[in-house]
């Protein structure tokens, strides 16, 4: 009786021993191609992301906001030469500079809304520029060390049928925990283009309100957005490069179950971090 219990032990042990360890194997694998990958997006331009997407929005942009552009800024003008009139007591000191300032502005805010997407893919072109050149300074594979798989065999075989219990369920609620997460690293990278494929199809109504003083605000915070989404890549750089520091701190030795939280653990201030970066980009060139 005690050679089956102990037939059955040791085929429960052989089935939990083989689930941790194809578990462990789909779980680094997971975790190192989703945080690889976010280096590939970030780095790449809005035109080259998506070129499909791409080409769709600025022909929305040119054909549908230009025109709503042209009328606001119609408006911004006619209200410019009104104020002008007002300012010079009904033109009784009129001056002709004046004149000239006034044609010299609309031309300018004119060529801006019809330059728009150059100007704006420019902005986009300096970002990645600067994120291209610290993914090449940032040192460090963010890929989890999975040799020790290879040797962890004789560490389960050696461990209790409870504790491998114990341990594939541990195991089970780290996967799907990781899963999770890649999924919220996935919306993060690819919410981002999303969001700068939105404030690229609105740029022609925020550029033509340049013309005035009071109504340049809109532009300059319209500006400072971009420049803000641009460069939030470079802090998603930033907080990859540190996942990269500390993930290699950790190596998957006899304290599995350690070493698996360890793992976890730095996904999540990863994501957590990501989430920060929209913010704290904004904060740093005071858009909002």
């Amino acid at each position: 009786m005690d050679s089956v219990l102990d037939q059955i032990g040791e085929w429960l042990k052989g089935i939990l021993t083989s689930s941790i360890t194809n578990q462990l194997t789909g779980l680094f694998d997971s975790v190192n191609t989703q945080v690889g990958d976010i280096a590939a997006q970030v780095g790449t331009t809005p035109a080259n992301f998506s070129p499909g997407v791409f080409t769709m929005i600025q022909s929305v942009s040119e054909t549908v906001i230009i025109p709503i552009a042209g009328l606001i800024l119609t408006f911004i003008a006619c209200y410019e030469l009104i104020q002008m009139i007002i300012d010079h007591n009904n033109l009784a000191s009129f001056e002709t500079w004046v004149f000239f300032k006034w044609v010299f502005k609309t031309f300018v805010a004119v060529t801006l809304i019809t330059n728009t997407f150059n100007i704006v893919m420019a902005v986009f072109d300096a970002s990645q520029h600067v994120i291209n050149n610290a993914g090449g300074l940032i040192a460090g594979s963010t890929a989890v060390d999975t040799s020790a798989l290879e040797t962890m065999q004789d560490t389960l075989e050696a461990m209790e049928l409870g504790s491998l219990f114990g341990l594939f369920m541990q195991c089970m609620v780290v996967q799907f925990t990781i899963k999770a997460l890649s999924v919220l690293i996935f919306v993060i990278v690819y919410g981002r283009m999303i969001e700068i494929y939105l404030m690229t199809s609105m740029a022609p109504i925020p550029f033509s309100t340049f013309g005035n003083r009071e109504q340049s605000m809109v532009g300059q915070n319209y500006l400072r957005s971009l420049f803000a989404l641009g460069f939030q890549g470079f802090l998603i750089m930033i907080c990859v490069g540190i996942y990269a520091v500390l993930i290699q701190s950790i190596s998957v030795s006899d304290d599995i179950i350690g070493s698996i939280w360890g793992i976890l653990g730095y996904t999540v201030l990863l994501c957590f971090t990501l989430f920060k970066t929209g913010a704290l980009a904004k904060s740093v060139f005071s858009a909002h």
